[in-house]
């Protein structure tokens, strides 16, 4: 059987639970040698365990580049090159405006932004002309949201990162696209709705607003990832792929 990254390199941050976690282990299922990062070791050997595979965990915090060069470290012990990097580790709180916090703000851009910049910039020695960047962008860029203003700028951004670097890496040849989850079925989405109750009656209300009558589940948005890190999308650049359920498109 044919596998579409076999002998591929793949870098996948915040690949311990989410969506993250499902992407990364639908690579792995392809023959990819995986590597992912988290910030609690022990949910990372947790995440080594189910994708199973050529995975290696590096407990890493995106928003130090420290540990980045950690990361590419471990990388370059083990391979020459990587041939995907999906700079997917973020995340975000509510917080409206008149009670935003400055801790509220670099913590959701020092993650968000500065995070994603230095995972793919620090990861250019090593990329292969001709390799594929993903971001983690979201709905949300587009569509207003209460009190989550800035974790929706923050998500504009990554968004903007991907029209600008292909310009920058196109004499490598290097495609960087954006995919924008909706609201997707992952406990970093039950712990912004309160868990529990709160989140599943949150999570039912919100289906409804989806013309495709759910919310979205992370292996869907993994699908997504891997086509456009595959030569299947050899001439996909620079796009924003939503894969939300039509939420934001009516």
């Amino acid at each position: 059987m044919a596998y579409r990254f076999e002998n591929k390199v793949v870098v996948v941050t915040g690949g311990t639970t989410g969506i993250g976690l499902a992407t990364a282990k639908a690579f792995a299922d392809e023959g990819a040698s995986v590597f992912i990062t988290g910030r609690r070791q022990e949910a990372l050997d947790a995440a080594v365990k189910a994708i199973g595979g050529k995975v290696t965990g590096v407990r890493a915090d995106m928003s130090k580049l420290a540990d980045l060069d950690r990361l590419y470290d471990a990388v370059q012990q083990q391979h020459s090159a990587i041939d995907v990097v999906f700079a997917n580790a973020g995340g975000g709180e509510f917080a409206p405006l008149g009670a935003i916090t400055e801790d509220h703000y670099e913590k959701t851009f020092d993650t968000n932004v500065k995070g994603v910049l230095f995972t793919v910039q620090k990861a250019l020695p090593l990329l292969r002309d001709g390799a594929s960047v993903v971001l983690t962008a979201s709905t949300v860029s587009i569509s207003g949201t209460p009190a989550l203003s800035v974790y929706s700028a923050s998500k504009a951004a990554v968004r903007s990162f991907a029209r600008n670097w292909i310009l920058d890496l196109k004499d490598r040849g290097i495609r960087v696209n954006a995919v924008s989850p909706g609201v997707t079925d992952t406990p970093g989405v039950d712990d912004l709705f309160g868990g529990g109750t709160d989140a599943e009656n949150t999570k039912a209300y919100l289906a409804g607003l989806i013309p495709a009558g759910r919310i979205g589940q992370p292996s869907e948005i993994a699908r997504a990832v891997l086509f456009l890190s595959s030569q299947e999308a050899s001439f996909v650049n620079g796009v924003e792929l939503f894969v939300d359920g039509g939420q934001v498109q009516i």
